[in-house]
């Protein structure tokens, strides 16, 4: 859909400005006016991991004249498969930090504005009542629908990317113009039915191929040119390496949005079914150490996937995925004379199989809160971490 720019020009362009937009200035597109535009825009991008770091190196280049960058996290070894924004020695930097240094490496005339908080209802009005547009770089679906209904309510835009394994997603939502995220994705999946990209692992570079795509949004909004992605899902497929179009209309069901709510109980990151079950029933990694060097009968079940089996697993333990023991085929080999002990990479799986195992009257299983990961941070540092 084609529509009006986003954003006023600027008064002027420096004869600095001028030499390093070159390129933009003499697409007849762009131009003066439309550089004008994009110094005068101010674009809130929240998060500075996969999505945001191409992001955000492309909208500085491109010269939005303000960044702000929602981001809380610290940088992680692993994070730099695909957060190109940090180097090896931002590891243990603030990812906020770590982002603004880079992003003034590739242009100094950027105003960078950090909000090192995670987004929540009573800050994110306040957050985006500051800038123009909002480009969503989230994995979890709790922020993707606070994000939704805080730009709802204010009336702003913002562009939408998800990325895993090899996919990718992007669109652009505005409900003063046309659907937004909920028109999309009414309601959220059941907890559990989606991997994260933690749990489920993405290419590296999809993260380019789909926050490029973002920054070809944002500028567009920002300058009015061209046809934006409002009302169209680009759907990307890196193996077959297919590009498809869904077209998104406003749903005539979809409840106005008119406050903001418990996000993280509108999603159910755990289900009810898990969270009964792990009450009472959940242990940590150093009790797990406890039980083997007791010689307790126990049986240790890893419900990940066999590709993280790989990378690391505790001593001892049986894979069994976690999808045959919720469709029951596995149940048939859990021993009757031991307690079932189940870990996953962070605790949200095993409690997901927990409930379907004390279900099927294994009452005394238990689960590892922290999983894995809390067994190589509790137990074992000398075995490698994901």
């Amino acid at each position: 859909m084609s529509l009006p720019p986003l954003v006023e020009p600027a008064a002027e362009l420096t004869i600095d400005e001028v030499r390093r937009y070159s390129r933009h200035l003499i697409i007849p597109d762009v131009a003066m006016a439309g550089q004008k535009r994009l110094k005068n825009a101010k674009v809130l991008v929240i998060g500075a991991g996969g999505l945001g770091s191409p992001a955000l190196l492309y909208l500085a280049a491109a010269g939005v004249g303000t960044l702000g960058i929602v981001e809380f996290d610290t940088v992680d070894e692993s994070n730099l498969q695909r957060q190109i924004i940090h180097g090896q020695s931002d590891i243990g930097k603030s990812k906020a930090q770590s982002a603004k240094e880079s992003i003034l490496e590739i242009n100094p005339l950027v105003t960078v504005q950090l909000h090192e908080t995670r987004l929540e209802t009573d800050n994110v009005l306040d957050i985006f009542a500051g800038y123009d547009l909002i480009v969503d770089g989230t994995d979890n679906f709790a922020t993707r629908y606070l994000v939704n209904d805080a730009a709802v309510l204010l009336g702003k835009p913002y562009v939408w990317g998800s990325i895993y394994r090899f996919e990718g997603q992007v669109s652009v939502f505005w409900d003063a113009h046309g659907p937004n995220y909920r028109d999309l994705y009414p309601s959220p999946p059941p907890p559990g039915m989606v991997p994260s990209c933690a749990e489920g692992g993405v290419l590296g570079v999809i993260c380019a191929a789909i926050g490029s795509v973002m920054v070809n949004e944002a500028i567009k909004l920002i300058t009015g040119i061209g046809e934006t992605l409002l009302g169209r899902l680009l759907v990307f497929d890196a193996l077959d390496m297919e590009w498809n179009e869904i077209k998104i209309r406003k749903d005539p069901e979809t409840q106005p949005i008119t406050e903001l709510i418990d996000y993280e109980a509108f999603c159910g990151v755990v289900s009810e079914e898990a969270q009964q079950a792990a009450a009472g029933s959940t242990i940590t990694a150093a009790e797990l150490k406890d039980l083997i060097d007791a010689g307790k009968p126990i049986e240790l079940i890893d419900v990940r996937e066999p590709a993280e089996w790989e990378i690391v697993s505790i001593p001892g333990a049986k894979l069994i995925p976690k999808d045959r023991i919720l469709r029951g085929e596995a149940l048939s080999e859990l021993p009757q004379d031991k307690q079932i002990v189940l870990y996953c990479k962070t605790g949200v799986r095993s409690a997901e199989s927990l409930a379907a195992v004390k279900a099927a009257g294994f009452s005394d299983a238990v689960h590892v809160q922290g999983g894995v990961i809390g067994w190589v941070k509790q137990v074992d540092p000398s075995l490698p971490s994901y």
